[in-house]
């Protein structure tokens, strides 16, 4: 079984460290950590040490000796999902699969067909809970690069992020509108791929049209209509996987 992970502000060299506050406590009393065990210490952005615990101190301290540190290399191609704002908490669903899944940053999106709507005091709450969630699923994958999780944008703001990418693609389930297959898509060997999930009502026709203009093509997942918490997750599998990033 592989190290629990735990995050840190700043990953420590070789040498004695002490984990404490909420991530100790979290070790210490929910883990329930003991001598000889092994951790995973990480800042979240790809830095990580090895360490072995030498022993707890009251509920949330947790002393360890580091025995290795290191980066995790950039990956050739990055995975950005643009996730349309779901109902409920089927945000918070999306990115926490899409995490453990592997993508490399979400951007929360405010499709003209959203019922839910991020504005205010609730769009800031609403974005503090999928950066919460990111991290935390983060830790139970065992990863030590999380997401970033963007400020939501608008339709407008989103054509000069595909406009960037190596590759802009859109799911779209309509088949009367020419759509690529996911699964047989010619992919680039590096660079940033953007998709974009489109929500339950699907990705207006004004919409596609920005899109378009932006470079973004159509793609259909499958024969299957997914739900747009899930839609994410299943195509950011296929693109990992044809990366070579699932192996």
């Amino acid at each position: 079984m592989t190290a629990p992970v735990f995050v840190v502000d700043k990953v420590p060299g070789v040498g004695g460290f002490v984990l404490d506050g909420a991530e100790g406590r979290h070790a210490v009393s929910v883990k329930r950590l003991r001598a000889d065990e092994q951790v995973t210490l990480t800042d979240g952005t790809g830095n990580w040490a090895q360490a072995v615990v030498v022993a707890t101190e009251g509920k949330d301290r947790l002393v360890v000796r580091v025995t290795s540190a290191a980066a995790e290399e950039e990956p050739a191609v990055r995975i950005t999902v643009v996730q349309a704002l779901p109902k409920g908490d089927r945000g918070e669903v999306a990115v926490e699969t899409m995490t453990e899944t592997g993508v490399d940053a979400i951007v929360p999106w405010q499709a003209s067909r959203c019922i839910t709507q991020w504005k205010g005091e609730r769009g800031a709450k609403s974005l503090a809970k999928w950066r919460g969630t990111a991290r935390e699923a983060g830790k139970q994958s065992r990863r030590v690069r999380f997401p970033e999780v963007r400020e939501a944008m608008t339709t407008r703001q989103l054509a000069p992020l595909l406009a960037g990418a190596d590759l802009a693609m859109v799911l779209h389930e309509d088949r009367d509108h020419p759509s690529g297959a996911l699964a047989t898509a010619e992919l680039p060997a590096a660079g940033e791929i953007v998709l974009v999930v489109g929500p339950e009502g699907g990705v207006s026709p004004e919409e596609l049209a920005v899109f378009a203009g932006a470079g973004a093509g159509a793609y259909r997942l499958g024969a299957s209509v997914l739900r747009t918490s899930t839609a994410g997750t299943a195509a950011a599998a296929v693109l990992l996987a044809r990366t070579g990033r699932w192996s």
